[in-house]
């Protein structure tokens, strides 16, 4: 098709679109909660006898363009009273709404406000929304309340086990997971080497997980965005809320920086389980603590403008003896200013700093070792509201970054080590998107957009050159790989480029509503990460590296397809959905054997492009209302990989065959429930069960020199048990709170009630009285009793 004709397509298209406008007027303004004026992101604002409706964006505008008239608007949102008002709409309007909480309702409006049914005609699928409020009631381990413990219990979402970091997504690496806070990318999600999140529960407002059917607005993973948003503060007046835990401690403060116009929020964390360690004579030098700290800054400059300025600065602290000491942990700095050029384009500007750090002291040995990466983030976002049936979503982005792979100097001028500094990395990553949402019909909504995205790898680096461009050679004899030897190197400037890429990702979603409870959605999206995490662990660690993509380290292209179908029953009491997915990975790294990931300078000679694909089936079974709800959620799934041979004499790894993914769990089952008994006991309860993580065990063994060595067998062919655990809740509110400003709360909670030792890890060691090899399971947890105090005031 010539450009001419695509131009006359477009325009063909948007005139449709736009065209039925006339003798219409356009409705907008915010919607925000009436105790604190936080804007609300998600709510459904719908005009039921049109049968049309719109949500509020992330900072709570709406926007919606409706035929002349007297119109009945209906604004709902989870937590909230349902209201109503009667709009004379003959003019463009701006109409702010405010919604009272469940806590000023009246209890049979609370079970009726607390639905969560499913959007059927929205083509949105492949997307999780949990509210705090759900989560907090969530039991957890140690009475910590934790984010990312909570996307574990939704399908499609894994781990790699009890203690472990992170988490996998439709059989993806955890490294392949967007994760945002304020727009500002966490590169490790974890405190306490993965036992809690980095996300304090009381300064998040809204959080969402995208599995597939990615927006085109986001890019640079190839799994899943977890793109969540703190809290802006009360403008309204002075609040605290916080809670007292076994380990650790938080608390948060918000209020009027000038009343209904600006206001602040600053909150903190600390854990301070390591004082008890003072008491003990042996223990008094070893320490395992974490802090964090949440700020935001908003201002409203007037109708069309608003400022924000946010920062997250977390920090785990180890030590032993004094002798070993680990720091590490992110800071973020976001500026955004929400620009509203009329009542139907609305703009955000964002300027984003972010940085994860980890840092080394090995006294005992006599140096530090400092490494991390840092980003410089720009991004400009526009929402063009053209009719009640066309939406565009446009924008740019582009991402600085610094690589540093490693410091290492001396601790004292006495310990004899030099100065080392691996070559640090710089690269550039612009791209610009567009998305638009279309309802064709009365039952058929698409929505499909592009993303066109580049990336440099930048200079200021020595590079490696090999015989034949080869830095991994294949020994035909042994039948194993090895590092091949550089002939020589070359010294790219400041400003010279080492390597270009660039990539379109096309983003589809389509939605055909069967009826007003029921509903078909399909979608593709293409994913394109140009970032690699350096690590050969099921989970990450805070010691993983990451690095740019480069001459030999391609970038990962994902192509995933879902379909699926989406029900409520019983006018919303209950929802159902099913999905089924496929997801291909281009360029997934893996490492042949033996390799070395730490402080390695030549990162190139010991990894290899394979690929990984992976497929399954979702089901989830929600209550939506009354006393009990919760969900039952099942996923059958499987995550394969593959790197062959590159050429018709190489083995490749695992003989070139499909293997499993240490991401592999072919089942996994989750059930959450809360029990509201009265006002003054409510209950919870999760049980997850899924297939044990993919391992390699030895197979055999030989003796060599004396020495007895193991012998292993294919890559992943063996298994950790199935893991799987019970944990309880409940949930004590004083009558007295009904009468005064303190409100607080009593959380108790059982974590693994029947005392499964699940395993963390197996290991082999050789028998001291047998010779023989043997295997040594390490479990984490048995039953973890807890409780804590919430408050506010």
């Amino acid at each position: 098709m010539s450009t001419k004709k695509i131009i006359t397509l477009l325009f063909l298209i948007f005139y449709a679109a736009t065209s039925s406008a006339q003798d219409k007027f356009t409705l907008s303004g915010t919607i925000m909660d009436a105790n604190t004026n936080e804007t609300l992101i998600g709510v459904n604002v719908v005009i039921p006898q049109l049968k049309v409706g719109v949500t509020t964006n992330e900072y709570g505008f709406y926007s919606i363009t409706l035929p002349q008239g007297i119109h009945i608007v209906q604004i709902s949102s989870l937590g909230y009273k349902i209201m109503e008002e009667s709009i004379d709409l003959n003019q463009n309007s701006k109409k702010n709404f405010i919604l009272y909480s469940n806590e000023t309702a009246l209890k049979e409006v609370i079970v009726n406000s607390n639905k969560t049914t499913i959007d059927i005609k929205k083509p949105e699928m492949s997307v999780n929304k949990l509210s705090i409020s759900a989560i907090k009631k969530m039991p957890v381990v140690l009475g910590e309340v934790d984010v990312i413990k909570s996307l574990l219990l939704l399908p499609g979402v894994t781990n790699a086990g009890e203690g472990a970091s992170g988490f996998n997504v439709r059989g993806g690496g955890a490294d392949q997971n967007l994760i945002l806070l304020d727009e500002a990318t966490i590169f490790n999600s974890s405190h306490v080497f993965g036992f809690f999140s980095v996300f304090n529960p009381d300064a998040i407002k809204d959080l969402k997980l995208y599995k597939g059917g990615i927006p085109a607005r986001y890019g640079g993973r190839a799994s899943s965005v977890l793109d969540i948003y703190q809290k802006d503060g009360s403008s309204k007046g002075f609040h605290v809320n916080g809670g007292i835990g076994l380990i650790s401690s938080r608390i948060l403060a918000e209020g009027p920086i000038v009343k209904d116009r600006g206001s602040f929020l600053i909150g903190g964390r600390s854990s301070y389980a390591h004082l008890f360690l003072k008491l003990s004579e042996k223990q008094k030098d070893n320490a395992a603590y974490f802090y964090d700290l949440n700020t935001k800054l908003s201002y409203k400059l007037n109708e069309n403008n608003n400022l924000y300025l946010s920062s997250y600065f977390g920090r785990d602290v180890f030590s032993l003896n004094k002798s070993f000491t680990n720091i590490y942990g992110n800071s973020t700095l976001n500026l955004r200013w929400n620009h509203l050029f009329s009542d139907k384009l609305f703009s955000n500007l964002s300027l984003i700093y972010s940085d994860y750090y980890y840092g080394l002291d090995l006294d005992f040995v006599g140096f530090k070792w400092d490494s991390g990466i840092k980003n410089y983030n720009v991004k400009y976002d526009f929402k063009n509201y053209i009719s009640d049936k066309f939406k565009l979503n446009y924008g740019a982005n582009a991402i600085y970054y610094e690589f540093n792979p490693g410091t290492i100097k001396p601790s004292n001028a006495d310990s004899g080590i030099n100065f080392d500094q691996l070559d640090k990395k710089y690269a550039f990553e612009p791209a610009l998107y567009l998305n638009a949402d279309h309802d064709l019909s009365n039952k058929i909504a698409v929505s499909y957009g592009i993303r066109y995205s580049l990336f440099y790898r930048l200079g200021q680096s020595t590079v490696n050159i090999y015989e034949n461009n080869n830095p991994v050679l294949f020994d035909s004899d042994l039948q194993i790989y090895e590092k091949a030897t550089p002939i020589g190197t070359k010294y790219f400037g400041k400003n010279k480029t080492i390597k270009t890429y660039s990539n379109f990702e096309p983003r589809f979603s389509f939605a055909y509503q069967i009826n007003d409870d029921q509903s078909i959605k399909t979608s593709y999206n293409r994913m394109v990460q140009y970032l690699q995490l350096i690590s050969n662990t099921s989970s990450p660690t805070p010691l993983d590296i990451w690095t740019p993509s480069d001459e030999f380290i391609k970038p990962q292209i994902a192509d995933q397809v879902a379909l699926g179908y989406f029900r409520n029953f019983k006018d919303g009491e209950y929802s159902f959905e099913v999905e089924t997915y496929y997801k291909v990975v281009k360029n997934r790294l893996d490492y042949i054997d033996g390799a070395n990931l730490i402080a390695n300078k030549a990162i190139e000679q010991i990894i290899l492009n394979g690929q990984l694909r992976s497929y399954g089936l979702e089901l989830m079974l929600r209550k939506n209302e009354g006393r009990l709800n919760g969900w039952i959620s099942y996923t059958l799934s499987k995550s394969e990989q593959q790197t062959p041979g590159r050429t018709a004499t190489e083995s490749g790894i695992n003989n070139g065959a499909w293997y499993n993914s240490v991401y592999d769990k072919l089942h996994n089952v989750a059930v959450t429930s809360a029990y509201n008994l009265n006002d003054k006991w409510s209950f919870g309860a999760n049980f997850a069960l899924q297939t044990g993580q993919p391992a390699t065990f030895p197979n055999g063994r030989y003796e060599y020199l004396g020495i007895v060595v193991p012998s292993y067998g294919l890559r992943n062919e063996n298994r950790l048990p199935t893991y799987h655990h019970l944990d309880i809740s409940a949930t004590l509110t004083p009558e007295k709170n009904k009468d005064r400003n303190w409100k607080g709360e009593w959380v108790f909670s059982i974590y693994n009630l029947y005392n499964r030792k699940n395993a963390a890890s197996i290991n082999f060691r050789q028998n001291v009285d047998s010779g023989n090899n043997e295997a040594v399971k390490t479990s984490i947890f048995g039953i973890v009793p807890a409780v804590s105090y919430n408050f506010k005031f």
